[in-house]
């Protein structure tokens, strides 16, 4: 049985798959990045008995602010949200709204809208993720998933830096 075609296929699937990702289009250092901040799921056993936890919410406000830095830090200008604050508080998770993110930023006058997401499975996995996308097209320019063990700030800042240094950054 001659393998050498099957492995031939094999890795021209692999190439094809990897395409995307060493393909990355450069971010437009001038253009204007709406942030509608980063929501949090609680799926655990726990959140379901016991509600929100202060040490949780506060880390949200964490991440959210290593969001803004790093942006800021690597030139990118964060918007005002000022301008279509009513709208944002009609919305429970920006992430997930059905592109109500992407017309809200049109609204705004973005290029870019960036919004997150961290999911509570249990204290033990968490998963967050980070996705910006180009507001006239709709196309995802950014974007990456991690999963993170450990519910402290270390381990969700751990998480984020991630997202940022390898994906939105690595240019």
């Amino acid at each position: 049985m001659n393998l050498r075609p099957r492995l031939a296929a094999l890795a021209a699937l692999i190439a094809l798959a990897a395409a995307p990702l060493a393909a990355q289009v450069p971010l437009n250092r001038d253009a204007q990045v709406a942030f509608f901040g980063i929501a949090f799921l609680d799926t655990s056993t726990e959140g379901a008995y016991f509600g929100a936890r202060e040490d949780e919410q506060a880390r949200i406000l964490l991440l959210e602010d290593e969001v803004r830095a790093r942006f800021g830090a690597e030139g990118l200008a964060l918007m005002d949200n000022a301008p279509v604050a009513e709208d944002l508080a009609r919305i429970k998770n920006p992430a997930n709204c059905y592109g109500c993110e992407l017309r809200i930023a049109d609204k705004l006058g973005a290029d870019y809208v960036l919004v997150g997401e961290v999911q509570k499975v249990s204290n033990l996995i968490l998963s967050m993720n980070l996705v910006m996308r180009d507001v006239e097209s709709g196309a995802m320019v950014r974007g990456l998933s991690v999963d993170i063990r450990s519910n402290t700030d270390e381990s969700w800042l751990r998480g984020m830096r991630y997202i940022l240094k390898n994906n939105f950054f690595k240019e």
